[in-house]
């Protein structure tokens, strides 16, 4: 039976609920709370993926994050909290085409994480994916720093909490459809 850790599904869900939660809080108490508690959770979920041993790459990309997000904070607070989906993204833009130049690939560690004795074929098929995910997190990327820098609160608030979520789910659910297709037409015929 597997044991769920509520202090990772409480970080899960804050994050996923950033954009909203940021919002509130920053017409509510001003945007300095927001980047102490932003950089604070940040930490702590990195510390987690030290702990938990997910791969380094992403453990550091967000240490960089919340360096990052306390930088900008000192020249602007606002905005460092709108861009924080903005460097969420390049961190994870960088830490998924970094496993490309020195492999094994993103996708294929987490693949691997279920299948250990990943196939040739299935190596080169999760090293695809993780340059769709390289590209998506490029653009979601370009699109929420423009967010940031131009848009409203509410537009702000809309792209980055549910229309980057929904794209997200999009391409999550477009490539286990894909990968049934491919494991199908790869099974020898009976």
């Amino acid at each position: 039976m597997t044991r769920i850790d509520v202090s990772a599904v409480l970080l899960a869900g804050i994050s996923l609920l950033y954009p909203l939660l940021a919002a509130l809080a920053v017409r509510s108490w001003g945007p300095g709370w927001v980047v102490v508690i932003l950089c604070g959770l940040i930490a702590v979920r990195g510390l987690f993926g030290f702990a938990r041993g997910i791969p380094s790459a992403l453990t550091y990309g967000l240490l960089a994050v919340a360096a990052l997000i306390a930088l900008i904070a000192l020249w602007d607070r606002e905005l460092s909290v709108r861009l924080y989906p903005a460097c969420m993204n390049a961190a994870m833009l960088i830490a998924f085409a970094l496993t490309l130049r020195r492999g094994p690939s993103m996708i294929e560690r987490f693949a691997r994480l279920a299948e250990p004795n990943l196939p040739e074929s299935g190596v080169r098929y999760t090293r695809t994916v993780t340059w769709v995910w390289v590209v998506f997190f490029l653009i979601n990327g370009a699109i929420a720093t423009w967010t940031a820098l131009y848009a409203d609160w509410d537009f702000w608030t809309l792209y980055n909490g549910l229309i980057a979520y929904l794209a997200m789910g999009a391409l999550f659910a477009g490539e286990f459809i894909v990968r049934q297709f491919v494991r199908k037409r790869e099974e020898p015929a009976k």
